[in-house]
This record gives C-alpha cells, sequence and structure tokens, in this order.
C-alpha cells in the first residue's frame, strides 16, 4: 500500500501520515487534488475537475496539480 493511501486526511486539510507520524496541511486545491489522487483519478481527470471546482483555466490547473504531485513525490508521498 503507498503512503498516500495510509494518510488520515480531514476536510480541513490536515493531514497524517502514521507510518512516519509526520502531519500535513494543504490548501483547498491540494486537498482536492489529494482525494482525487487517493480515488485513482488520471492527471486529466483531476485537472478538469480542478477547473471546474476552482475556476481556474486548463494550463493553471494543470501545472498545479503536477506541481502538487512532485511535492508529494518529494515527501515520498507518492
Amino acid at each position: 500500500m503507498s503512503r498516500l493511501n495510509q494518510l488520515a486526511i480531514n476536510d480541513e486539510g490536515f493531514l497524517f501520515d502514521p507510518s512516519t507520524g509526520e502531519s500535513y496541511t494543504v490548501n483547498p486545491s491540494g486537498l482536492h487534488i489529494l482525494k482525487a489522487l487517493k480515488a485513482n483519478l488520471s492527471v486529466e481527470d483531476i485537472t478538469k475537475s480542478l477547473q471546474g471546482n476552482f475556476d481556474m483555466v486548463p494550463s493553471e490547473a494543470e501545472r498545479d496539480v503536477l506541481d502538487f504531485m512532485g511535492h508529494l513525490r518529494t515527501y515520498r508521498l507518492l
């Protein structure tokens, strides 16, 4: 099981990784992306969802998704 799937997440954007004891916070768009990744949505689907929910242009939404995924990789959560 990936560490991403082990994260405890609340609706305010607080995350807890029980395997390390680390906690994190994310903004609303980060929380949206994180929940979509946990639901195994594709980058394309997450991008479209982000556009619709946060009134973003496609290029901005895609950049945000890819940047957020990069941060998750940095923390070895993805």
